[in-house]
């Protein structure tokens, strides 16, 4: 469990310091070193598969990760002794073909329709919500709370037609469960026991949504999953509330991260940031360097389900694997000056969204909303400036990004991106 001493100060490794892939993984896991995990990662690419003390593997290379995100016998079943749950009714995250192919064909062809020519809309909500703290000239708003969090929670409430009332009850519980995605020896048993009743609290809150919409049936992606055209892809109970909990989960998670990463890159290269300004359409590549830079999923669990041969050694059949994205990112061998922002980079293969049949569901929408949210701060905000450099950091190792980020401006001056 955390202790004190597993969150005291620590100093990154110096060129001559010889840890293990065990102590590695443990200092990118320790809470001191959230705001900067990436001297960690660096040494672990020295080796770019390499086993822990546990038994389990680390994979840091990017042409590795790349290889094992599209090989069958990498399984997405993370062997998690505590997870109790049914394999069959687990998330599409956890399930592999044919079980994930046909769940994740249903989520499609419900999301994607839905989701497209959403920008406008983006757009406005954006501006109503900056224009919400452009009342104090000069002023300072919390990026995370005022826009980063609000965009995408609000976005995936009116897809699944979700109660935006309800978003202090789910938003509780996010917290929570993404929280339980960290490797339990970094969590404490307070944390552990509300990861447990949290599990229980969503599916409460799901089947009492499902059960309302079954009733009144609306135009949403919930409804969409319910009433689905082919009769033999309809989900059944249990996998239509394992799915929901995922997309409202997942679905806003990931993108507030995305914001709230791209802010602070951002805010740390002004000349980043004055390009935007003049130049909205760098917005695409800037997010994709965002991604790639400091992605909001650091890294990302599979299982061997026979005896891999990668990177002259053998991961043995029925061992845990953990895909080092962010380490991938930042690999000199893919990536020319990896350690560099650079927000117009070319050929830029990041792993950010994963990668082979698991690659993110939402990364269409996830991206137009980081576009559009971090073309209109730079444009709104005049003089900006952090409050705090490094700000304060979630718990979270794996869904890694600012709990706030304060920025201090002189003007505000909303305007749809």
């Amino acid at each position: 469990m955390t202790t004190s001493a597993t969150r005291s100060a620590s100093t990154a490794p110096s060129a001559s310091t010889a840890l293990s892939a065990t102590d590695l993984f443990a200092q990118v896991l320790r809470y001191d070193n959230r705001p900067n995990p990436y001297p960690y990662y660096a040494q672990l690419r020295r080796h770019p598969v390499a086993r822990t003390d546990d038994g389990s593997w680390l994979v840091s290379g990017h042409r590795e990760i790349g290889q094992l995100l599209h090989d069958p016998r990498c399984s997405a079943d993370r062997l998690d002794p505590l997870n109790k749950t049914p394999k069959e009714a687990r998330s599409l995250l956890l399930q592999d073909p044919p079980r994930h192919d046909q769940l994740r064909r249903v989520v499609t062809q419900e999301f994607i329709p839905r989701i497209m020519g959403m920008r406008d809309h983006l757009g406005e909500l954006v501006s109503r919500l900056l224009d919400a703290r452009a009342g104090d000239q000069p002023g300072q708003l919390d990026v995370v709370a005022d826009l980063a969090y609000p965009l995408p929670v609000t976005v995936i409430c009116e897809l699944l037609g979700v109660p935006r009332e309800d978003e202090p009850l789910f938003g509780s519980l996010a917290r929570r469960l993404t929280r339980g995605l960290d490797p339990i020896d970094t969590q404490t048993e307070e944390e552990l026991r509300e990861l447990d009743q949290a599990r229980d609290e969503l599916v409460h809150y799901l089947e009492g949504l499902i059960t309302r919409r079954r009733a009144d049936p609306g135009d949403d992606l919930l409804s969409g999953l319910m009433r689905h055209e082919d009769p033999d892809e309809v989900m059944d109970p249990v996998q239509l509330r394992v799915t929901l909990g995922l997309l409202l989960i997942a679905g806003h998670e990931t993108t507030v991260n995305l914001i709230a990463n791209g802010t602070l890159a951002l805010l740390r290269h002004p000349d980043a940031l004055a390009r935007l300004r003049t130049d909205p359409d760098l917005a695409t590549t800037l997010v994709e360097e965002v991604l790639r830079y400091d992605p909001p999923v650091q890294m990302s669990g599979r299982s061997a389900l026979a005896d891999i041969d990668i990177a002259g050694t053998t991961i043995p059949k029925g061992s845990r694997i953990r895909l080092m994205l962010a380490a991938g990112n930042r690999d000199p061998r893919r990536f020319e000056d990896p350690d560099r922002f650079v927000p117009d980079r070319r050929d830029n293969a990041h792993l950010g969204f994963g990668g082979g049949i698991h690659y993110c569901v939402g990364a269409t929408l996830a991206r137009a909303e980081a576009q559009i949210a971090l073309t209109a701060l730079v444009h709104s905000l005049h003089g900006p400036r952090l409050v705090a450099d490094p700000p304060p950091y979630r718990e979270n190792a794996i869904l890694r990004g600012p709990d706030h980020l304060p920025v201090a401006f002189e003007r505000l001056t909303p305007r749809i991106a």
